[in-house]
This record gives C-alpha cells, sequence and structure tokens, in this order.
C-alpha cells in the first residue's frame, strides 16, 4: 500500500514537471474532455473521511481545483476563487482538492489558516482525483454543470472563473 503510494506520488510529481515544462496551450488540452461526465471518485478530507464526489453534484455547479500550498498558480487564482463566492454565494460548491505532492496535512492546515481559500478541501493522498481528472498540473480547473458534466476545464492564473461558472449555470 505505502509503494504504492510512493509510486502514484512520484509519477504525479513527473506529470507536473512534464506539464510545466510544454507551453501553455500544450496543458490546456490535458485532462478531462470537456462534456464528458464527472467520474465517481471519493477523496479523503483532511480528517480521512471519505467525501463522495457525486454527493456533491446535482442541485449546483461544482469547481474543482486541484492544487498544491506550494504553487505559486493556485495562490495567484485565489483572487478569481473569491470572485467566484462573492458573485454566486452558495448557488455553487467550490471544492479544493489538494494533490498532496510534498504537502502534508499539517502544512495544508497551515496554508488554510494563513489564506483562508474560499473552497471545502479534500486531501487526495491516494491520487484518486488526479486519476479520474487525468489532471495534468496543479491549478487545474474542472467546473462541473448541475448534472455533472464537465462544462469547462483550464489551468494557469489566466481563467476567467466566473464566466466558467456562469456557463455552467447555463447564463451567458
Amino acid at each position: 500500500m505505502v509503494t504504492g503510494i510512493k509510486r502514484a506520488t512520484a509519477l504525479l510529481a513527473a506529470a507536473l514537471l512534464l506539464a510545466y515544462s510544454r507551453p501553455m496551450h500544450a496543458q490546456l488540452e490535458a485532462g478531462i474532455a470537456v462534456g464528458s461526465m464527472a467520474p465517481p471518485v471519493s477523496i479523503n478530507d483532511l480528517e480521512g473521511k471519505s467525501v463522495a464526489l457525486g454527493s456533491l453534484i446535482g442541485s449546483k455547479p461544482v469547481l474543482l481545483e486541484f492544487w498544491a500550498t506550494w504553487c505559486s498558480i493556485c495562490k495567484a487564482l485565489l483572487p478569481q476563487l473569491e470572485a467566484v463566492h462573492n458573485t454566486f454565494g452558495d448557488r455553487v460548491t467550490l471544492v479544493g482538492v489538494n494533490v498532496t505532492v510534498n504537502d502534508s496535512k499539517t502544512r495544508v492546515r497551515r496554508y488554510l489558516e494563513e489564506h483562508h481559500p474560499p473552497f471545502q478541501v479534500l486531501y487526495d493522498d491516494k491520487g484518486a482525483g488526479v486519476r479520474a481528472f487525468d489532471v495534468p498540473a496543479t491549478s487545474f480547473i474542472v467546473v462541473l454543470d448541475r448534472s455533472g458534466r464537465v462544462a469547462y476545464t483550464g489551468s494557469g492564473e489566466s481563467q476567467d472563473l466566473v464566466a466558467a461558472v456562469r456557463k455552467a449555470m447555463g447564463r451567458p
């Protein structure tokens, strides 16, 4: 089990390095396809409790960010996430999936206390979310509509997340 987790972590780290060495347009071609249904996956929270992402789908759009405490782009996206929260409030569910590469639960908790991101935090210590959503790099955003269909994906700090959520809500 530990060997599998170490291997998954090493593979994710290699994938992140590869993704960051490619041009940005190549990164956007990776990841789960827009129009596909969100895969059924469960990811632990910081207390180790399993959270089925399917339980968050159905009544409102869901925005997922795959992030890490050391990711400067993720930190740069915080104002965008705040804008989504301030614009839509409880009409959208925000979830930050920590990819756990070089991030302990203690480090994640410290980051949360310092930066106060507006999302529910999941700790993907088994790599289930990263694999299910084919995550190419940290700062990868997936927006799901009410039915669980992928309405938007993107990575990097130049994303219009308010527009992405508005699209998932079926609004221009």
